[in-house]
């Protein structure tokens, strides 16, 4: 297998203008003093109203490991697909603006990488893990992992998380096969490379919530769920999902 050496670090965007010049620093910072692999910072920003693709391409002006892409659609999956189409690095991983994920893991879900898996995912679920959010988003939380089991058997410990890492390899292969382009695209790629028996970890990590996250649960509750029902009837009817191929 081979060994990975170059990374895209994939910052999805939505009206961040009030972190996101902050937070992309942080993570420069980071990688500019812990990280060995070549790396790149792609932002990908969806339809933002606000100033965000100024601070984006001012960032990207000032920093040469910085690219920024301004998408005219919403969604999280769409912004993430693009960015993996296009990148030409030994392997790719995105994490939310806010940060809520320690850096640290940065270099930690690449080393799975390196050592053979397809497929590195942070859990704030692991019984490691160090985890400070409210009760009602922990349960919400738990409760959805629980019902994506039950459907469809474990494939990781936290499908929701938003640090996930993979081989470019394996997941050029397996966006063809997702259809979600929002806030599902998480789950359903994960579920993907489960049926497709490509190997998956966990990462146990220290996240700690966005008290101004800008997910709107209800919809996005009823959009997972009508998601799950739409992939569990497409593994059971659908050949193309039944080997990895080449």
């Amino acid at each position: 297998m081979k060994a990975i050496s170059s990374v895209d670090i994939v910052l999805p965007v939505y009206n961040e203008e009030h972190c996101l010049a902050q937070s992309a620093r942080q993570v420069v910072k980071y990688l500019d003093s812990s990280v060995s692999w070549v790396w790149r910072i792609v932002i990908v920003d969806n339809a933002s109203t606000d100033r965000t693709p100024a601070i984006g391409r001012e960032l990207a002006s000032q920093v040469p490991q910085i690219e920024m892409v301004r998408l005219e659609r919403k969604g999280r999956g769409y912004a993430l697909r693009h960015a993996f189409e296009n990148s030409r690095a030994d392997a790719v991983m995105y994490m939310d603006i806010d940060l809520s994920t320690d850096l640290a893991h940065i270099s930690e879900v690449v080393d799975l990488l390196q050592v053979g898996h397809d497929l590195a995912v942070g859990s704030r679920l692991a019984a490691t893990s160090q985890v400070e959010r409210s009760i009602k988003r922990e349960i919400i939380s738990r409760a959805y992992n629980v019902i994506v089991t039950i459907m469809f058997g474990r494939a990781c410990g936290d499908f929701q998380c938003g640090f996930k890492a993979f081989r470019r390899s394996t997941v050029q292969k397996l966006l063809p096969l997702v259809k979600d382009n929002g806030f599902f695209f998480d789950t359903e790629i994960i579920l993907t490379a489960r049926r497709m028996r490509y190997r998956i970890i966990d990462l146990p990590v220290r996240w700690v919530e966005d008290p101004d996250s800008r997910v709107n649960l209800l919809p996005t509750i009823l959009a997972d769920l009508a998601g799950l029902i739409r992939v569990r009837w497409g593994f059971l009817t659908d050949k193309m999902y039944r080997s990895r191929g080449a």
